[in-house]
């Protein structure tokens, strides 16, 4: 059986892993999209290579284009990661490490790769339980998104329909862990950090380590990865 193409956005973080690990599972030939975007570090992206690597994709293709031409962001500008204690700490305001339109532009391009694979569908790992509330990562969103697409392409058009998943967008992070490891995912590769040092090592600190480590120890885990200032 020909396993139908679809377009997983990769970020090599523990969402965008555990997502592709997902549409691997159900039946996809999957080809990821991950994007060097003018971002604080490029660990993430080294992080993505080893995923794709790792559960095994057609094609990984890196975008690249930079996001520091605009800034407004701590992950594209001169601008302070946000750093907390506890989990419980996190803000419900949207923070200063959200990128302006970053997964309208994200989608833009899995759109077009989509059409040149001719897959019709595409999967994100967006979250809207344990996230940092961000307003591209909300249900809403995604479905105007989607709609939107469906209107603007020739595959569209033609009616050959587009369909962006989410599959963890409902999920806790404890239950995204499970899940990734149910399907055999090695957290120990991935890294979510959005500031981490120049040895890769996440800080712990930033609202993403923050509910990361949350999600494992409420699933009862120990994060595989050495956090700063952990004894090696």
């Amino acid at each position: 059986m020909v396993k139908p193409p679809a377009v997983v956005l990769l970020s090599g973080g523990l969402d965008s892993t555990t997502t592709l690990a997902m549409a691997n599972d159900q039946g996809f030939l999957s080809y990821a999209l991950s994007f060097s975007y003018g971002q604080r570090h490029s660990v993430e992206l080294e992080a993505a290579k080893r995923v794709a690597d790792s559960l095994g994709v057609e094609r990984h293709v890196i975008a690249d284009f930079d996001l520091r031409t605009f800034g407004g962001s701590a992950l594209t500008a001169d601008i302070d990661v946000p750093k907390h204690d506890d989990a419980a700490e996190v803000s419900a305001d949207i923070p200063s490490t959200y990128v302006p339109a970053r997964n309208t532009i994200f989608l833009s391009f899995a759109l077009a790769y989509a059409e040149t694979v001719g897959a019709k569908d595409v999967f994100l790992g967006v979250n809207a339980l344990d996230y940092s509330g961000y307003p591209d990562c909300r249900p809403e969103y995604i479905e105007a998104f989607e709609k939107m697409a469906n209107l603007a392409t020739r595959a569209g058009v033609e009616g050959s329909l587009l369909k962006i998943h989410t599959p963890l967008i409902s999920m806790t992070k404890a239950q995204i862990v499970e899940q990734g490891l149910a399907l055999g995912v090695d957290y120990s590769i991935t890294s979510s950090c959005y500031d981490p040092d120049q040895a890769g090592r996440p800080c712990g600190h930033c609202d993403s380590c923050l509910l990361r480590l949350r999600g494992f120890a409420e699933a009862g885990l120990a994060d595989p990865l050495l956090y700063q200032g952990a004894p090696a």
